[in-house]
């Protein structure tokens, strides 16, 4: 359990620590290629009249995001050569994926669209490859490098490195496109990756404990599967397996005990309600008969500043009480914030209503995401960060997304006010997970 802090004014000086600012520009880093390979995207091609069809078969390039969990037990296990050697393993991951990034963002930067798409399909899922394996490394590398109890300050500051790189990769692409040409703005783009590579350069290697338990837990598993010991080139391929991949699961649940399967679970729903009711909610801003540029403005632009200081809040009250309490507080709002919502579908649509309703709900999903990502972040062990965290974070997106998908046929039949208090409801199976797992801290600490 994270260590608390006895004043405000300790909390909030959290942001002044070097390590905590570095994640701006690591954030920065992060976020640049997502929107490269998806939105901004979609948009070139679609402005140089590639079809709607094809365009839909490039959005398949955001699947590497989905699935980094299957390499994350190389970057864990395995040095880059050269990068690791000069920058230790963490550093080395992180700087040898953005030198990919630069050179596949330069690289379709220099395509005909017209007479190359191909090569630009090859290379958007080049930089999605490497801009995964960078989130990889950066979490593991912002797990190990602190304690705990500042992870929520490093997660408001990724957060508000990641949403300046959008606004650059998504606004400030199109214009250079609009004034320049899009081959301008994306090795524009390339050359802007340095930000994170300076960073990179000027951060410090987290140090790596040696866990002897972990070695013997490595040890038994290699015994229950018959390979401890064994001379051949296929019980070796199986010794690394089951040392990579098989023993993360295992340390978990011999860690966690009884408590395992409710953290599981508890990661898989804590997102669900703020997910499933963003996916409704552009559609039901437009039906209330707000403009375009209202959204805009609302939802993106005001919308981000709220997000900035909810995640910062939440930052500081992790370090304030530590992990359990901001979570549990965490999951409450933003199932209660949908309900503002609910409200908002039966009364007269007003701007200032809705920016009301947008502050909430932006509040507290900041707020909630910097506890949640501390949480997840205690939940690893240094052994195996890299691919403990890529499956928690995996698993808290996929049953949220298969959850939205049928969000438009609640609207459909039930109405935008019924659809939003549904979303109210399926936060609650979270709020109780919360409880529990507070409530069994607290009693493993008296014990």
């Amino acid at each position: 359990m994270a260590e608390t802090v006895s004043s405000w004014r300790s909390a909030f000086s959290i942001y002044t620590q070097p390590r905590v600012l570095g994640m701006i520009w690591l954030g920065f880093s992060a976020g640049l290629p997502f929107s490269l390979t998806s939105s901004t995207l979609s948009a070139w091609l679609a402005d140089a009249d590639v079809s709607l069809a094809v365009i839909g078969y490039f959005s398949l390039v955001g699947v590497a995001y989905s699935v980094k969990v299957l390499w994350a037990p190389v970057v864990d296990r395995l040095p880059l050569p050269l990068f690791c050697r000069w920058l230790g393993k963490r550093r080395g991951w992180i700087f040898g994926a953005q030198i990919g990034i630069a050179l596949g963002l330069f690289g379709m930067g220099g395509l005909d669209v017209h007479q190359e798409l191909a090569k630009m399909a090859w290379l958007a899922i080049w930089v999605a490859f490497c801009s995964a394996t960078q989130d990889v490394a950066i979490d593991a590398y912002r797990i190990e490098i602190v304690a705990p109890e500042i992870q929520g300050a490093m997660a408001a500051m990724y957060v508000f490195g990641y949403r300046l790189s959008l606004l650059l990769a998504g606004a400030g692409v199109l214009y250079i496109a609009e004034y320049q040409s899009w081959s301008a703005a994306y090795q524009g783009m390339a050359l802007t990756m340095s930000v994170g590579m300076v960073a990179t350069l000027l951060a410090r290697e987290p140090a790596r404990l040696v866990d002897d338990r972990v070695e013997r837990l490595e040890q038994s598993v290699e015994v229950a599967l018959g390979v401890s010991g064994v001379r051949s080139l296929s019980a070796s391929l199986l010794r690394w397996f089951s040392d990579a991949v098989v023993s993360p699961f295992v340390e978990f649940f011999q860690r966690n005990g009884k408590n395992g399967a409710r953290i599981l679970l508890l990661i898989a729903v804590y997102k669900m309600s703020d997910i499933a009711m963003g996916v409704m909610a552009n559609p039901f801003y437009l039906e209330l008969g707000f403009s375009k540029k209202d959204i805009a403005d609302v939802t993106k632009v005001f919308g981000f500043f709220m997000t900035i200081v909810g995640t910062s809040i939440g930052g500081v009250l992790v370090v304030r009480f530590g992990i359990m309490r901001p979570l549990l507080f965490g999951a409450v709002i933003v199932a209660a914030t949908n309900l503002l919502f609910a409200a908002l579908a039966l009364v007269q649509p007003d701007i200032m209503l809705l920016a009301g309703v947008i502050s909430a709900d932006n509040l507290s999903g900041g707020i909630a995401s910097a506890a949640f990502i501390a949480y997840l972040s205690s939940l690893t062990n240094s052994a195996y960060t890299a691919t403990q965290y890529a499956l928690f974070s995996s698993l808290m997106t996929l049953p949220a997304k298969l959850i939205g998908g049928v969000s438009g046929d609640l609207v459909a039949q039930f109405g935008y006010a019924v659809f939003f208090m549904y979303s109210t409801v399926i936060g609650v199976p979270a709020i109780v997970l919360a409880i529990m797992l507070t409530r069994s801290a607290s009693f493993g600490r008296r014990n």
